[in-house]
């Protein structure tokens, strides 16, 4: 309820943010480096901080301060490497073996923010799924790193929704007058709440767990307005 109440109070203080006049910036492409904070019983089996990527493209309605995207973001929340040897007929060949457990995070995200300013404060709701994977590698140990081969060991997949908050900083911008197509560069700071539903996983150790999938995110990153 209050994270509600709270939701409701951003997008009123947003609505009344914006100037009277809207700029011609209609699309929006966001690039983030991504933490992310397990939460509940999630926080639990997986004690470990999420590191990643995001991206979120986005497209505004024509003199208004909503805009609807979408959001993809992927995190690595566990690794494990351990050597042994590639073929025990050639003991003097050794390769790396690397198990990652990974999250992909996909949503239809619905935004208000102002359209105008140099500062765009934003609240956004959001809805998708979580996609949980866990995947053993044979890699190389020369400099490359290149990957020999792998193999998914556990997957499954389920519902996510959430909330979330951020603002926008202009650190460019080119613009003639308002009538004319506006390009600018925002540093992006923002943070979401993700309730994800439950999903079999494995954590370190190829332990399979079975929980809610619930996330804190916080990303930086630059946004592109056009």
């Amino acid at each position: 309820m209050k994270i509600f109440k709270l939701s409701v109070i951003l997008v009123l203080f947003i609505l009344l943010w914006h100037s009277p006049g809207y700029s011609v910036e209609r699309f929006q492409v966001s690039l983030h480096f991504t933490l992310g904070f397990p939460q509940g019983v999630f926080r639990q089996n997986v004690d470990k901080v999420g590191i990643g990527g995001s991206g979120y493209f986005a497209y505004r309605f024509k003199e208004s301060p909503f805009s609807v995207g979408a959001s993809i973001g992927v995190l690595v929340y566990g690794s494990e490497t351990r050597i042994e040897l590639l073929n025990a007929a050639i003991p003097e060949v050794e390769v790396n073996v690397t198990t990652r457990n990974y999250i992909l995070m996909c949503h239809l995200v619905f935004r208000a923010q102002p359209p105008e300013g140099k500062f765009r404060p934003y609240v956004e709701g959001l809805v998708g799924f979580h996609y949980l994977w866990t995947e053993t590698g044979i890699y190389d140990q020369g400099w490359s790193n290149k990957k020999i081969a792998s193999s998914v060991n556990q997957s499954d997949w389920t519902w996510s929704c959430g909330a979330g908050c951020g603002l926008l900083m202009r650190v460019y911008e080119i613009r003639k007058n308002r009538e004319q197509k506006t390009f600018a560069i925002f540093i992006d700071l923002g943070a979401r709440y993700l309730k994800g539903g439950k999903a079999e996983y494995l954590r370190e150790g190829s332990i399979l767990q079975i929980s809610n999938t619930d996330l804190i995110t916080a990303r930086l990153g630059l946004s592109f307005t056009f």
